[in-house]
This record gives C-alpha cells, structure tokens and sequence, in this order.
C-alpha cells in the first residue's frame, strides 16, 4: 500500500503483566508504532494474498501468550512473529541444557554455560524477525497455585510442555472469560505429537477456505419448482448442497438476476434452486456466483474432550490410530504426574507401568478404544527425545490454528489431532536400548528418537539442496539441528540458489533479516546455519540447476550426493531435477507450498515413481445478434460481446491509463522527463491538442470454427508500416531527430517497485478491457499478483512441510523400506493433512521374462568404429533381445521404415551422435518388435553407450 504506516504493535505496550514482574523485552529493537492499522505490503505482499487485508489487520490488534520455549514452542514463537500479530508474550522457568542446542535453533553454547533462562535467551533473536511485533517475555514459575488473572489481556493462550492438570486449569479459565480466551495446548513426546484446540462454545468463521467465491457460467435454466440449474458442458461446478449462489447476466429468465439462491445438488454438472415457474423462459448466459457466508464451530473444553475426543485422521490407512495415541498420550500424562518423570530411555520397567495405566484410561473413553501396545512400547521408550522436524510440522499447523484464533478466517481444527513418526522407529527392528542412551552431546534429544546408528548416518550425509527461498532456509534450520553433514570424516550439505534477498523474503525466509537485503541468500543462509550448529559443513552456490551449469552439477557431482532436495517454485525446474536424479540413481524429495496448501513427495530409485511420470472490430464482424452454424448466438457465455468505451479526460481509469502508458513509453525511448510533465495540467495541455480519429472497420474476417486449420503466419507489411517509415525519414532529413532522439530501452517487467508504473498501468489497461466486456475489475493488489505471478506465501505451511519433508529424508538415510515412505498433501486452512503411501515403481515386462522399470539402465561399452550395427548386436547379446529402433531424444537414429536408415546401420556411433569431445556417454531409447504383426513396438529401457570401454558411471 503506497504511502501508508506498517503494520505495529503501540509504543511501550506490555505484552505480559505487571503481576508477573517487568519481564524482558526486546529494548534494543524499535517498536514501530502508529495509531492506525496499515499494511506494509513490502513485507507482507505474499502474506496479504493468503490472508486478505480483514485478517491482517485483526492479527496487527492481537495478544498471544506462548508458555515453554523448547523446540516447539521458539517454532510457534516463530511463526506468529513472522505472520505479524501485534505483541507475543513468550514464557519459560527453565534453564538452557546442552540437549536444548539440538532443539532450540536460537540457542547458543554460551547460553548453556551461563545457564541462561530460555525464554531470555531467545527474546532477542525472536523479536529480529519482525520489528513490528512487540516480543516481552517471562521467567515466572506458572503452576495450578497461580493467579491467571494476568491471561485476561490476551486473545490466545498457547502452552507446551504443559503438564496435563494446568492445562486443564488454564483451559477452565479461559473458557470462563467474555469472550473466551481462544486455547491452544501442543506437545512432542520423541516421536508422537498432540495437538489440541478449544476456541470456546461458539466460535464464527466468515472465510471457511480463504479460496476466491466461484463462478460458474450457466448453459440452461428449467421452468420448474425447482428450477434445475445446469453449467456448461466439462466445467463442473464444485458446490455442495446448503450453500448460497447469486446471478448476473442472464438472458430471458432475468428475474434472477441479483436475486440469492440456496442450491441442492443434483449431479456435478447441475444443481436446484427455488421456484423458477413465474419467470421468464430461459435464453442463454449467466453466471452464478458463489456467496460465503460465516459458519459456527462448536468447541468443548479439554477435561470434555478428553474422554470423547474429536480427532482429524490423517493417515486414512490407519484411522483407528489417533484414538490409540490418545490414549497412550494420557497414560503418559498420567505416568508424568506418578511419578514426576517421563519414562526412562529404553527402559523395559517403565514400558510396562505404562502399559498399566493405559488400560484401565482406555476404559474411561467413550470410545473405549484398544490399547495399542507397541504405539505404547515406543511411546515410553522415545518420550524423553526430542524430534526436530515433527515440532516443525507441528509448530507450523500450531501457528496457523493461531491466527485462526485472532482472525475468525478459516476453519479451526476440531479439536485434536496427533502426528506420529512411528516409520522411523518400526523400520529399526529391535534395536539395543544403548542406541538410543545419551551421550552429553546436542544430539541427545534426538538419538534417544532415532538411536545413535541412525544419527551417524545423518552427519554422513551428502544432500544437494536446490533453492534456499522459504523453504530452503527452514530445511537448512532442520539440517543443522539434525547434524546433517557435520561428520568430521564425510557429509556436505551443498545449497544453491542464484537469487538476492528482497524485503518480502523477511515474512517467510527466517534466517533473513532487513541488513541482508540484496545479499546472495545461499551465502546468507549458510552463515545463519553455521550459528545454529558450527559444526555443519555447506558450501554455498549461486548458480541456476539447468543444462547451463551441467559442467558444474555432472554426473561425478550427482553421484557423490546421498540425497537431492528441491526447494523450487516452477515445474519446469523440478522435472529438470527430477531427470537428473533419475539418471544418476539419486532419491529426490520434492515439496512445495501455495498458501496454506503444501504438498511432499518421495521418490527413491528402484522403489517409487519418478516425478515426471508423475473490441470494435469484433462487433464489426459479429454484431449482438450474430447466430453460429447451428442456431445459437455467438454471444454468449462465456463469450462477451464488448462495449465500446469514449474517452474521457475526467474519468480517473481513463486519465490513469494514459498517464502510465506515456511514462512507460518514455522511458523506452529514453525520453526525460518530470513528475511536472505528468501532471494534470500538463496532460490536458497535450490532450485538447489531440484529434481522436472516427474509427473504421476493416474487412478483416475472423474465424469462428476453432477446428479450422490456422494460416501461415502472414510477414507484417502495411499502408502504416510504409508510412511510419516514410515519417522518420522525413523527421531525419530536416534534423527534428538526433541520434539521441532515436535510442531505445529495453524495459524489464519490475512489480516490486511501485514508483515505475508497471503494475499501474496493467491495472488501468487490464481495468479498461474488464469494463468493455462487463467483467469485474481488479483492484491494484490482485493485479499486482496476476501479473507478478506472485504465489501467495505463509510460514505456518513452509514449515509444517519442511518438517514432513525432513522426517522422510531421515529415513532415505536409514535404506527403509517402500512401506515407510508417506507423501503428504496438506490444507491448512481446512484443516486437511493426508499421508499417503508413495507410487510403487512400475515394471514394465517386454518379453520372455525381460523387464525393466524408470530406473533401470542398460549399458553397452563400445569403441571408436562401433557402428550402429555393432551397437543392436551388442544389446541383443547382453541382454537378449534386439532392438528395432533406436532413439536419441527427439532424434531418430534408425528406424526401419524410414527412407534411408537401412544405411545407418554400417554408419559409427561417434558419427551418428556427434558427441562432443568431453562426452563420455549418451543414453539411448530402444524398442523392440512386437509379438504381434501391426501392434505397437514394444518399448524398451533407457540404454546408456559409453564411447570406449575405459568409462562407467
């Protein structure tokens, strides 16, 4: 929003209470304050798109209180910095532990020897992330003696590591305020997660999905009670009974036009609404828009949800686990409050006790639900480790439940969910209990998850990090708190990225902040890293991954990596990737975001699916009443016939229009000008002086049949092209154009710089072309991100798939099997999370037994007069069967049937190829004959041919 105040939290406003003690704050920070709501849409223009500017402006008002800054709780603290809430009371009694340097990505080893309080000791580095947020913390003991009087000035409370009675406390209290205090409990047990929400009795959501209303262009009405509602043909209209649709543009039945209809659904094509019979027949067009109208969620308190839990399945393969977690969950709770403790790492005693205490729980529930006992076994025997990328996943679903909370915009979760990384541990077998015992180092929380062997692997690792944006930095903060790539002997965590740090990055990209702006991110990134974990080796690059850089990122590099991972934003750079992977027999982990939807894919050699496989004139030439070949009018929907628009120096769309268009042509033809030269005055000066000629249809015929086969293209050569030549001779001759006056710029599409113009004048002219055809128009923020191809972007979703995605690489470095990998699609906003298993590779059988899958690769080892000949021969000795075609990419080395092939057959393969001289392959398609005459050839694996016999992978 040009020329507006940022979003801020009020100048030396407490976020914490004064019952509690001053507190810390963040004193070297500046508050910026402002009386006003604003948006600073530098920073926040990815997230304004997610949220919208009601939500937005809600969070700048709100008060968060967050207990416990252990690894949870600084993802939350995060988080919500990151997002913009206006001030975020962090609180912690405990000390810093060398264990927390595994957990914490803000602590620091002199933070451990000053046996500093954690909650002071992350203050600083959390209010870093957002000048606009005001950060306070405290150190205060809080118990079920407290008085909570203190919560009243906050809109949400948030507790980790909570013990289970406080939680229920607090939970009782925050019910009992008008309105409730919105609640929000979360916790890691090692492996397990716990989630829970409680918004109070009532609470109303006026945006369920955050997704633009939609519209739906009509084919037919019925004249019937009800009237049948039916949509063009292939466009199903995606609404459910209940909801509500208005209309425009219809023709004929135009009683409904304007009107509001609830709809029930008839088929995916149509749809019912009321009485139609009293109106006009039907013609043609329309459109029925959607209507979003608020919807009431209904909470129960905590002591409640206990014994009848509402729990989101997100594994459909095992939808009777959340109720068997829960249940071990609270026999875990109950343990804790036995005895003071969680059970003892890989303690056989403790398992059992808290087998005990799980059946007689499982009893109280409603559901009485079974009681699990190896989720039970695992739970007692990992509860006191730690997993970094589940309090990712989790932290980041937690936040976003958050800013549920403060905003009313999209649909809470309802009430519990549970995210496990059982895989990892159920592929261990039946491990030593010393695997998993503490050694004194920063890994301890995570090698009482994982066990030690496993942690090795880990700082072993070779990862390829491609793309170090949002999701790359919050991989880089998983990285380091697993010591990825920090063995002495081995491991490298390689990252590249070619762009600079710009100040939308700060909202996402944590490990940014505002003195970082222009720098390289991979460089930048990999210095923040080594402050989370100085033991971690990267090497930072800032080079594109494409065919360009191939002789940096060859085969001896790809081979050298244990695991690529892309954190890109474009297809076309993920299938490049993906190709690469897939000839050097390398696993990929793929993800991404778009909102607050976030996907993670698996792909591992010889076991998955690779991811590729994964105006005016028109009205000349049809005028309103123009008929098609088959009756029916030309326009209708979704065509729209136009309307012509006269000039008009006072209409602002009109005014700005020009204005930009001449700034822009100015700069092309390197013209000077002042901000004087735009003014008002000075384009009425040139505009009364300017003759608007009558316009004049040509005879240009346009083609409505769309099977018809286009025309070559026609060379430009015209009346005005002789013309416009003819002028600039003339202007030359008589020297009223200089060399100077003839230079031109080219001029680079630039939507972050709001004093250019460009996103100004693609609003105006986009605007004037919406209002020619009746179509609404778009204001300059949805412009800017239609025609900036701006993905819209939140940190809640970057780092619960980070984390997903992490918990997955740790098993690519275990070797698991095919059953333990898990896709993941996720919709925050819904709350949807589904894991999925990954596509089993697919075998594809040629004959008597030969097969082969994506990841096969035949090789045949020539020389330098290996002809063609030699090379079918060779693939038939080897591998029994010959082929009757061969393919190099796009180019056809030898087809039977074609002219002239037969004689490429004595040709050499160094004379076919053309390879270059440092090529040492080149792979290869082939197929074989059919087993049946006119069937289609029998494809056949990718056939890598080294050009001498002294070359191999």
């Amino acid at each position: 929003m040009e020329g507006s105040e940022p979003v801020v939290a009020s100048q030396g406003e407490e976020a914490s209470c004064s019952s509690w003690g001053a507190g810390g704050t963040n004193k070297n920070l500046p508050i910026m304050s402002t009386e006003s709501v604003e948006i600073d849409d530098a920073l926040y223009s990815r997230q304004r798109y997610v949220l919208g500017d009601t939500a937005m402006q809600k969070m700048a008002k709100s008060h968060v209180f967050l207990s416990g800054m252990g690894g949870l709780g600084l993802e939350i603290a995060k988080n919500l910095t990151l997002a913009g809430i206006k001030a975020l009371t962090i609180h912690d009694s405990e000390k810093c532990q060398t264990w927390d340097l595994g957990t914490n990505f803000f602590l620091h080893e002199d933070d451990v020897v000053n046996m500093r309080n954690r909650a002071e000791a992350v203050l600083q580095h959390i209010a870093e992330l957002n000048p606009y947020v005001h950060v306070t913390s405290s150190s205060i003991p809080l118990t079920e003696t407290t008085d909570l009087s203190f919560l009243d000035k906050y809109q949400c409370v948030v507790l980790t590591e909570t013990r289970l009675p406080l939680q229920k406390k607090i939970n009782d209290f925050c019910r009992s305020r008008c309105p409730p205090i919105k609640f929000i409990s979360a916790d890691i047990h090692g492996i397990w997660s716990r989630l829970f929400c409680d918004f109070g009795d009532e609470f109303e959501v006026l945006d369920r999905t955050g997704e633009e209303p939609r519209e739906i262009f009509i084919s037919n009405i019925t004249q019937a009670n009800p009237g049948i509602v039916t949509c063009l043909e292939n466009h199903p209209h995606k609404l459910e009974s209940g909801q509500f649709l208005t209309f425009r543009e219809i023709n004929g039945m135009t009683g409904l036009n304007g009107s509001t209809q609830q709809i029930t659904v008839v088929s995916p094509f149509s749809f019912s609404i009321g009485d139609t019979t009293e109106l006009e027949p039907y013609l043609h067009g329309g459109i029925a828009v959607q209507i979003k109208t608020p919807k009431t969620f209904y909470f129960e308190s905590l002591e409640r949800q206990i014994k009848h839990p509402k729990c989101l399945i997100a594994d459909l393969s095992k939808p009777e686990a959340p109720l068997e977690i829960h249940t071990a969950m609270l026999a875990l709770d109950q343990f804790q409050e036995n005895y003071s403790r969680k059970p003892n790492i890989g303690c056989q005693k403790d398992s059992e006790e808290l087998l005990k205490l799980a059946t007689p729980i499982s009893e109280t529930l409603e559901e009485k639900p079974e009681v699990n006992a190896d989720i039970v076994h695992w739970l007692s025997w990992t509860a006191q480790g730690f997993l970094p990328p589940l309090a990712a996943a989790v932290g980041g679903v937690a936040s976003q439940e958050v800013l549920k909370a403060v905003t009313g915009k999209f649909s809470p979760l309802c009430q519990w969910l549970y995210i496990e990384a059982a895989d990892i541990v159920e592929s261990l077998g039946k491990p030593e209990h010393e695997e998993f015992l503490p050694r004194g180092d920063r890994y301890d929380a995570l090698r009482a998850c994982i066990g030690d062997t496993l942690c090795q692997k880990l700082q072993n690792l070779n990862v390829f990090l491609v793309g170090c944006g949002a999701i790359g930095c919050e991989m880089l903060k998983n990285f380091a708190l697993l010591g990825v790539g920090t063995s002495k002997e081995k491991g490298m965590v390689t990252v590249t990225d070619p762009d600079l740090i710009e100040k939308s990055n700060l909202n996402r990209q944590f490990l940014f902040r505002p003195h970082h702006i222009q720098k390289p991110k991979s460089y930048t990134a990999a210095d923040a890293t080594l402050k989370i974990n100085p033991q971690i080796k990267i090497d930072a690059h800032l080079n594109k991954v494409c065919p360009a850089t191939e002789t940096i990122y060859n085969d001896e590099f790809y081979t050298k990596q244990d695991i690529i991972i892309t954190a890109l934003d474009n297809v076309e750079a993920r299938r490049y990737v993906d190709s690469r992977c897939l000839a050097s027999l390398r696993p990929l982990l793929d993800s991404g975001t778009m909102g607050t939807k976030g996907h993670t894919e698996v792909i591992v050699p010889h076991l998955t699916e690779s991811y590729n496989s994964h105006a005016l004139q028109l009205l000349h030439c049809f005028p309103l009443d123009t008929r098609l070949k088959d009756g029916s009018l030309f326009w209708q929907s979704p065509k729209r016939p136009p309307s012509p628009i006269k000039f008009d120096f006072n209409e602002p769309l009109h005014f700005t229009f020009l204005l930009n268009a001449a700034r822009l042509y100015a700069t092309v033809y390197c013209i000077p000008f002042t901000e004087a030269d735009l003014s008002t005055d000075a384009l009425l000066t040139i505009l009364s002086k300017v003759k608007i000629q009558e316009f004049k249809p040509s005879n240009k015929v346009v083609q409505t049949d769309e099977t018809a086969r286009k025309p070559d293209q026609v060379p430009v050569s015209s009346e005005d092209e002789r013309n416009a030549v003819f002028q600039l001779e003339k202007a030359i001759s008589a020297n009223e154009a200089t060399k100077n006056d003839l230079r031109m710029a080219v001029l680079t599409f630039e939507k972050d710089d709001d004093r250019n113009g460009h996103i100004d004048f693609i609003t105006a002219a986009s605007n004037l072309r919406a209002k020619m055809y009746s179509i609404e128009p778009a204001d300059r923020f949805k412009t800017k991100r239609i025609a900036g191809k701006i993905i819209p972007a939140i940190a809640t979703s970057t780092a619960a798939v980070s984390g997903l995605v992490t918990l997955e690489m740790i098993k690519v470095a275990g070797g698991y099997p095919f059953e333990a990998y898990k896709n993941c699609f996720l919709n925050l906003a819904l709350p949807i999370i589904v894991f999925t298993e990954t596509s089993e590779v697919r075998k594809t059988e040629i004959r008597n037994g030969i097969s082969f899958t994506i990841w096969d690769r035949w090789t045949i080892h020539g020389k330098e007069d290996f002809t063609l000949l030699d090379f079918i021969n060779a693939v038939k000795e080897k591998y029994g069967i010959e082929p009757t075609m061969v393919v190099q990419g796009v180019k056809m080395l030898y087809v039977p049937v074609m002219p002239g092939h037969a004689k490429r057959l004595k040709l050499t393969m160094h004379k076919l190829v053309k390879p270059s001289t440092e090529k040492k392959y080149v792979d290869l398609t082939v197929s074989f004959a059919p087993d049946t005459d006119g069937d289609e050839d029998l494809p056949g694996p990718p056939v890598r041919y080294y050009f001498s016999h002294d070359t191999d992978q």
